[in-house]
């Protein structure tokens, strides 16, 4: 029965907003559009007075033959353009005003192809010739960027070294042929672009800073809580302490840039691929997690560490953090992991409502966890929209047709206060 009414919402929901687009966003508003290519995650910010963000812009190879199987997401909304083609006509159709579309920043979280995008064999030369388009370069080879900043180069090891360039040369999924495609991507957009490139700052909130009105929205705030497992201690501007030491390599995920953006009392917060379960399923009291969550606190809003896998959002993170909405950004049949779900949708650990989204949710998962998935969730795909306004007291989300090139509204839900 519960199942019965809640397609018969969906199927009102569809109706009500078919053919109906997104009302254009207006000064003042904090647009965060989660957009579903099924190739990995990016996130498109329109912020309060028009300054435009780019948080990945992932792109996994097709030529894995896991990429096209059923363990994985299929492309959207179609075949016919690579995933990097369709974040940029993304960002054509939402970018504020009628300018010409620039990103006045772009934050690559850490060097996966799932956030940054993935050489191979087919990738096209850009038309200067200088790099080869996947994820970031091809985004920034079609809208210039004003700033890219990632984790950078050389701690906790050093990634343009023989050594790490000898040791990881024959990765499945190619960390260092995408590297040297990034690097003659940035060497290139200086020269020819004047863009500018920068290693995010660890406890730093005027490294991202609003471009053109800053002054009409002091209460908009964007920290950056952690990069290279470099964490704020939540005093001190730009003050942190190291979980790795120099040569010390745990893989990308544990290096993942955190960010912490505040608009009036609405929080949001992102962390890349952190995670904070340990290999036998308990709290890791070492992780990035668990010691992120002490300075970034009680948020709104949250999207997944590690798009939901099971090796994170512990009991610890999930009490600390206690959002009102979950935003999941899903490519892969274990995400979330069972255990994850019910962790973050556990009173036991927070009480209150909780809104769970997502920008897919594949059919295995659904055949393995079973009607939980449909209980717990209000969407199964989608680009995931929360849309901000009166100065940061109330929120919207906003589904939009992944499947579509127009992206109609599928569903809106609130508005939400912000806490």
């Amino acid at each position: 029965m519960r199942y019965l009414l809640l397609l018969a919402c969906w199927s009102f929901s569809l109706h009500l907003f078919a053919q109906t687009t997104l009302p254009a966003w207006q000064e003042g508003m904090m647009d965060i559009h989660h957009i579903s290519t099924g190739r990995g995650n990016a996130a498109f910010f329109i912020l309060p007075d028009s300054t435009t963000l780019l948080v990945d812009a992932g792109e996994i190879s097709d030529t894995h033959p896991r990429t096209r199987s059923p363990r994985n997401s299929a492309i959207r909304p179609d075949s016919t353009r690579p995933a990097s083609e369709w974040i940029v006509d993304y960002i054509r159709q939402f970018y504020p005003g009628a300018s010409v579309p620039r990103l006045d920043y772009a934050v690559i979280t850490h060097f996966h192809d799932d956030h940054f995008g993935e050489w191979d064999e087919l990738r096209p030369l850009a038309a200067s010739g200088a790099y080869r388009l996947t994820g970031i370069t091809a985004v920034g080879d079609k809208i210039p960027l004003g700033s890219l900043l990632d984790r950078g180069f050389h701690f906790p090891v050093d990634l343009q070294s023989n050594d790490f360039q000898t040791r990881y040369v024959n990765d499945e999924y190619h960390i260092v042929q995408t590297l040297q495609e990034y690097w003659k991507f940035i060497g290139y957009q200086q020269r020819a672009r004047g863009m500018k490139h920068d290693t995010i700052r660890p406890g730093d909130a005027s490294q991202i800073r609003l471009k053109n009105r800053p002054e009409k929205y002091p209460d908009w705030q964007l920290r950056n809580i952690a990069a290279n497992g470099r964490i704020w201690t939540g005093f001190a501007e730009g003050e942190y302490f190291s979980l790795f030491r120099n040569g010390q390599y745990p893989g990308e995920n544990p290096l993942s840039v955190c960010m912490k953006i505040s608009y009036g009392p609405f929080d949001y917060f992102t962390g890349g691929d952190i995670s904070g379960v340990n290999e036998l399923g308990e709290s890791d009291w070492n992780s990035v997690e668990a010691n992120v969550a002490p300075v970034v606190g009680a948020v709104d809003v949250a999207t997944l560490n590690h798009h939901g896998n099971r090796d994170s959002q512990s009991p610890f993170y999930v009490r600390t953090l206690r959002p009102r909405v979950w935003i999941q950004q899903c490519w892969s049949s274990d995400h979330p992991g069972e255990e994850v779900l019910r962790r973050i949708t556990s009173t036991r650990l927070y009480p209150g409502e909780r809104d769970l989204f997502t920008t897919d949710m594949l059919a295995a998962n659904e055949l393995v966890i079973g009607e939980k998935i449909k209980n717990s969730y209000k969407n199964l795909h989608g680009h995931v929209v929360v849309r901000v306004f009166d100065r940061g007291l109330k929120y919207l989300i906003y589904i939009l047709d992944d499947f579509s090139p127009k992206r109609e509204i599928l569903a809106v839900f609130g508005p939400y206060d912000a806490r």
